[in-house]
């Protein structure tokens, strides 16, 4: 895979499909670009998209630094930087999201338009996952974590006819350190008081059923962002992209279309 160079010299790994208007796609926590694997190619009949190994995962270098959303954001503008894309427009999905917060916050030139799928913002203003939740998460037996992410990810009913193999449920070629770095930067985000200062038109999206990432905050990011709009897809947990990709693909590509010079 072809790379871009971080602001602290990091190698930022990418791949590109399609033609026309840029469309950067973020992969969530612990994730590379095949995260988007399965709706990618929805995304890349009608846009340039630009699918990131997060730094730690991938092809991308894995330093013992860098390990913040905010530096994350500056991973993705040094892609779009070696790319020669001035503007584009971006999609994150859960820590993605929260990295393209920051993206649309620090690089307001670069961005065309937004959107956040089930993210949050982080913070003491953001609505945590439950106690419950937590601990099925926290086991010790990596195959309960993993039965436990997968219900958290897709409806039971999807499960039992999509057997797998899974892209959301994380890079297993992730050494330890950036893993932990990647659980940290989710932990500390925090860009509340970035938002307001969001100037792209703005979609937010969420899962109606998300318990990973609690649907009351999709409400708060698309209130603090001015005029943004929202959309919960009902039924839908976290991977909502995935599972209910007949809805959400047409659902953002109709938004971005909808955009001017979005990208």
């Amino acid at each position: 895979m072809p790379h871009a160079i971080a602001p602290d010299g990091a190698r930022i790994a990418y791949e590109v499909r399609g033609e026309g208007a840029p469309l950067l796609l973020i992969p969530g926590q612990a994730n590379d670009h095949h995260w988007w694997d399965p709706v990618v190619d929805g995304f890349a009949a009608a846009h340039r998209t630009i699918a990131v190994d997060h730094r730690g995962t991938g092809d991308s270098d894995a330093p013992d630094t860098g390990y913040a959303t905010e530096a994350f954001a500056a991973d993705m503008a040094a892609v779009l930087d070696h790319l020669g894309v001035d503007r584009a427009a971006v999609y994150g999905t859960s820590m993605g999201g929260r990295v393209a917060q920051w993206l649309a916050a620090r690089y307001p030139e670069r961005v065309g338009a937004l959107v956040l799928g089930c993210t949050s913002p982080g913070g003491r203003n953001a609505v945590e996952r439950s106690a419950d939740v937590r601990r099925s998460l926290a086991s010790r037996d990596p195959g309960a974590n993993r039965r436990a992410l997968l219900d958290l990810m897709y409806t039971p009913a999807w499960l039992a006819d999509h057997p797998g193999p899974y892209t959301t449920l994380g890079d297993p070629r992730m050494p330890a350190h950036a893993r932990r770095g990647h659980l940290t930067a989710s932990a500390r985000h925090d860009a509340w008081d970035a938002l307001p200062g969001i100037a792209a038109p703005t979609l937010v999206v969420h899962g109606a059923d998300d318990l990973l990432n609690p649907t009351a905050n999709a409400p708060l990011l698309a209130d603090r962002i001015p005029g943004a709009r929202l959309h919960l897809i009902g039924g839908a947990r976290h991977a909502y992209f995935e599972e209910f990709h007949t809805e959400a693909t047409p659902l953002v590509l109709d938004f971005l279309a909808s955009v001017p010079h979005s990208g």
